[in-house]
């Protein structure tokens, strides 16, 4: 099954100085065997806020690896029903993760994250989270 890699999983093995090498091995080994998608709205994250220009260039470059997996209605639609389900809950949540959850349930992928807020969506969505 191929997985989505969201933005604190690259972060952790691209930025962060300090980085879990477990981490790293897994996306690693994932990216290795051709198992990754990658969610435009995850690559404008991750470049999001790097000031310095050469790192920004650097991080732009090793992701340039990976094409953006085609985000279409079908996925805009579920990701709004996922929210509007989520916040009768009581459980909030960001539109770019709702719609990182509405892909993943849509496209049966995985969804490879360090994010606790996930945990709470899956409660009550249709999202695959790999085992840590």
């Amino acid at each position: 099954m191929n997985v989505i890699a969201d933005t604190c999983i690259w972060s952790a093995a691209l930025r962060r100085k300090s980085t879990d090498q477990d981490i790293t091995e897994k996306l690693v080994d994932l990216i290795t065997h051709n198992r990754i998608v990658m969610l435009g709205p995850i690559r404008q994250e991750l470049l999001s806020g790097i000031t310095d220009k050469k790192q920004f260039e650097q991080i732009r470059n090793h992701l340039a690896a990976f094409d953006d997996f085609p985000i279409t209605t079908i996925h805009y639609e579920t990701a709004a029903t996922f929210y509007n389900k989520c916040r009768l809950k009581g459980i909030q949540g960001s539109h770019i993760d709702f719609l990182i959850c509405a892909v993943s349930a849509v496209e049966n992928l995985l969804l490879y994250t360090l994010d606790k807020d996930f945990n709470h969506y899956k409660k009550h969505l249709d999202v695959h989270l790999m085992a840590n």
